[in-house]
């Protein structure tokens, strides 16, 4: 991966500015100012309501901002706006988005999971019946090492626990070689062994893609942190490292606060 600055000086390679969303008169995003830094992993947090979700949607193009900009800065020096961009178009990129609940190809194995991946622009039929070359064999089991499902590739992806799911579907994504990386929960439903294993995933993709990973259990966030935001009601509450965040007086009040209450 280059190192070089890919947007004016800087190693940003998203841009998200001035950004509002409403829905039915309801102010979703509201003023949102965000930035990604090349190999970058930052997490997201925030009580529910706080916008979190329709982040991910506005920056993958699910749905598009009323106001604002949102700027994809490629490798390559090109600036992509992408509030006017189609959503698959931002795939295309590399922009990759997993959500909360793993998506995976229950029927099939593992390794063919990833396979469907690695040639997702060919359709399913044409990809079970495409001849793999070494070099997409040997991309397969590099993500499988790095998911650690080498042991089970010939296994039946619905046979997977939750959490080997999950990884699964991060493999999925990997084998896309996305630029960015949106991940929202991963560790919802997880046992404290997988959790912890699921944080070491993370941790390794660090400097290799960028991601934005959104996160309640603080535990986990603690494990996997690096720069974190916390938003409410749509708009930045405050960012910065684990412990000035989780010290910041309006932190525990709107959310940290709450979530020891409901604990």
């Amino acid at each position: 991966m280059s190192q070089d600055p890919l947007h004016r000086g800087t190693s940003l390679v998203l841009t998200v500015e001035g950004v509002d969303k409403s829905f039915d008169g309801f102010k979703a995003v509201n003023d949102l100012n965000f930035y990604l830094r090349e190999g970058e992993l930052h997490t997201v947090i925030g009580p529910n309501g706080a916008g979190k979700s329709t982040f991910m949607d506005l920056i993958t193009a699910r749905t598009k901002p009323d106001r604002g900009k949102i700027v994809y800065h490629k490798e390559d020096g090109h600036d992509i706006d992408l509030t006017r961009t189609r959503e698959h178009v931002v795939s295309q990129l590399g922009i990759s988005r997993k959500f909360q609940n793993p998506t995976v190809y229950n029927s099939h194995t593992v390794y063919d999971n990833l396979l469907l991946s690695l040639n997702a622009g060919r359709g399913v039929l044409k990809t079970l019946f495409y001849r793999e070359t070494r070099e997409h064999r040997d991309k397969i089991h590099q993500v499988l090492e790095t998911i650690r499902l080498e042991s089970r590739k010939n296994h039946i992806a619905g046979s997977l626990s939750h959490g080997q799911k999950q990884w699964l579907e991060i493999g999925m994504l990997l084998a896309q070689d996305p630029k960015i990386m949106l991940v929202d929960e991963p560790a919802a439903g997880m046992s404290d062994e997988e959790t912890e294993r699921t944080g070491e995933l993370l941790l390794s993709l660090e400097g290799k893609h960028s991601l934005i990973v959104i996160e309640h259990d603080m535990d986990f966030v603690r494990q996997i942190a690096r720069r974190v935001t916390v938003l409410h009601q749509g708009h930045v509450l405050k960012e910065g490292d684990f412990e000035s965040v989780r010290r910041d007086p309006e932190v525990v009040e709107v959310y940290l606060g709450r979530q020891t209450r409901n604990h």
